[in-house]
């Protein structure tokens, strides 16, 4: 093999390990790819080029060494949510626009110790507040299937980089949907395992309660190789769970011979336009064409999904961002005092979606207000969990869209609600903890548009079955090879 960035993480291991090409080269090549395309993509916020080098130098000599690594010589984009020692880490905000993080998050040390290579910065909705990565203060990125529309969100910079083959892994993080919805939009897989499956240690919080790192791929061997390297107990993550990790790699099956798959009766797709649940009704049948048993099961809950969900996470956001106030680390703006110092400062940091939240938040916990709406949104949060397990008693997976629509051009959303909407199919299930991903499963041509976009479907597990969903997934891509079907509107490496 050469150095060639169209490879999967498992080749490139490989190789790298074997000696047929070096972990310098794969970063050369893949440092040359980003100089071609970032220009026109977008996906990084900064680019590590002197730490890669460094990372792959010190790397091959580990090898020559004689030592192997599952990831060895993998290039892997960091979204900037993530601590990295010694790099700017900004969450996408003019808030943390300097600060440079003095320790490296769990995750991604374990990405390192796994062989991969940072080779950059991806950017982000404004600390993972947003669905089409929009909200950046910091920069734009753009969907590399057609460039005027947006690549999801919040990891939207993660996504794009690894479409854009930038990056072999891209690293995200999902509060509501912020892995699954930007890989349906970039035609990746966007995988989410279970609340407290990988280490929050090192990811700067947005809710604390919902918030799970996890990787964007363009296979999903490439992310249950990821996920094998990050899954585990963490002392460092108080919310980390203390449970032996099953190895998903080595256990990805072909067909679907005996797995029951259940269709959500309330998610109905018809609503979403012919051509959209043309897709999603082709992808039920290919799923039975593998030896599925399509069960229909209910989630009465599911509609108060987005209130509720709407009402936790900017409740724990303005609990976790009121750190952010000018004294300790951050954008500082002076005032006459302590109080107008802090006012200045969060005024001039915080974009307008941040802000909106934390007022939204603030509210639902501030007194008189409390029980009535954070306390019942915790309630229902719970009806919803229960309302999974019910339905996970007559099937082993539950199959639904990623998103209810392809990605859309810049700015076509102009209200709040009309973005919060397209986090319909993937809250409730970040709501329960539940592990889901989105693989691709089609394309459709918007209305108004020229070129078609993929659209994901998202499959969810229950608690801790990530084998199993990984295994379904990759039996589902080897199938259909929907990823593999349509150019992206930046020229593509050669496979």
């Amino acid at each position: 093999m050469s150095s060639n960035i169209s490879s999967g993480a498992k080749e490139i291991a490989r190789a790298v390990n074997a000696r047929e090409c070096s972990a310098r080269e794969v970063v050369e090549a893949t440092l040359a790819r980003i100089a071609s395309v970032e220009p026109q993509v977008g996906a990084y916020l900064s680019v590590l080029e002197r730490e890669a080098r460094d990372g792959a130098d010190a790397l091959d000599a580990r090898i020559a060494s004689g030592e192997r690594f599952p990831l060895a010589g993998v290039p892997l984009a960091v979204k900037d949510n993530m601590a990295l020692e010694g790099t700017v880490t900004t969450c996408g905000s003019k808030m943390l626009e300097r600060w440079v993080a003095p320790y490296t998050a769990s995750a991604v040390r374990s990405m390192l110790a796994a062989g991969a290579i940072p080779v950059g910065k991806a950017n982000m909705d404004e600390f993972a507040m947003g669905s089409s990565c929009e909200n950046s203060a910091l920069g734009v990125t753009r969907n590399p299937y057609d460039l005027e529309r947006v690549p999801g969100g919040s990891s939207g910079g993660s996504a794009a980089s690894v479409a854009a083959y930038e990056a072999t892994i891209g690293l995200g993080s999902d509060t509501g949907g912020s892995i699954r919805e930007p890989a349906a939009f970039c035609n990746l897989v966007g995988f989410k395992p279970t609340y407290g499956r990988i280490s929050r240690y090192g990811l700067i919080a947005f809710a604390s309660s919902l918030d799970q790192i996890g990787p964007l791929t363009r296979n999903v061997e490439d992310a249950a190789l990821a996920y094998d390297a990050m899954a585990g107990f963490d002392p460092m993550d108080a919310t980390s769970v203390d449970r032996a990790v099953e190895p998903t790699a080595n256990a990805l099956r072909e067909d679907l011979q005996g797995v029951r798959i259940g269709v959500v009766k309330q998610f109905d797709t018809h609503k979403l336009g012919n051509d959209i649940d043309d897709v999603y009704d082709r992808a039920l049948h290919d799923l039975e064409a593998l030896g599925a048993e399509i069960v229909e099961v209910e989630l009465p809950t599911a509609d108060y999904g987005l209130a509720t969900y709407y009402l936790i996470a900017p409740a724990e956001c303005s609990s976790n961002l009121a750190r952010f106030d000018g004294v300790r680390y951050g954008l500082r703006v002076d005032g006459n005092d302590v109080a107008e110092m802090n006012e200045r400062s969060r005024a001039a940091g915080f974009g307008p979606e941040v802000k909106r939240r934390i007022l939204i938040g603030t509210y639902a916990l501030s007194s008189g207000y409390y029980d009535a709406y954070y306390v019942r949104a915790q309630k229902a949060r719970t009806l919803v969990a229960r309302d999974f397990a019910k339905a996970f008693e007559s099937c082993d997976l539950i199959a639904a869209p990623a998103t209810s629509s392809p990605a859309f051009r810049f700015k076509s959303k102009s209200d709040p609600y009309s973005m919060y909407l397209m986090d319909y199919y993937t809250i409730p299930m970040s709501l329960a903890g539940l592990p889901a991903l989105s693989v691709p499963c089609g394309w459709v041509t918007p209305e108004g548009g020229e070129r078609a976009m993929p659209l994901g479907l998202q499959l969810t597990a229950p608690l801790f079955a990530e084998r199993a969903l990984l295994s379904a997934a990759h039996a589902y891509e080897r199938a259909t090879m929907h990823a593999s079907k349509h150019p992206m509107q930046i020229a593509e490496v050669t496979r």
